[in-house]
């Protein structure tokens, strides 16, 4: 009997926390910390110049562009994802010659400081 009550009371503090960080505004930021910023150049396609990858495709007479794209999850916790893409182009020609395979990472959370 004791031991059902237990269950009972850890069922019922998990749906009381999950049900205050899905609907209560400010407070999954206030208890996990707010999620990092978006990129300014979200979507868009740049030279990559600061990389050991971009000075080695620049030595090849190549151009390496990135872009980061980012897909939003819609679960309970989800903070989405960023996708990273690189891909190498002729210098003379600009065509584009390869491409990297895409590199997924989460949206971390950052805690103030």
């Amino acid at each position: 009997m004791v031991l059902f009550l237990f269950a009972l009371g850890a069922v019922a503090v998990a749906l009381y926390v999950g049900l205050m960080l899905r609907e209560v505004p400010g407070f999954a930021e206030q208890r996990l910390g707010r999620l990092e910023e978006l990129p300014a150049d979200l979507g868009t396609w740049r030279v990559d110049k600061e990389t050991a990858q971009g000075r080695e495709a620049i030595a090849r007479g190549e151009s390496r562009e990135v872009r980061t794209l980012f897909e939003p999850d819609d679960g309970l916790l989800s903070a989405g994802a960023f996708t990273h893409q690189a891909r190498y182009r002729d210098a003379a020609t600009g065509a584009i010659l390869r491409s990297d395979p895409d590199r997924v990472t989460k949206r971390r959370r950052v805690r103030a400081s």
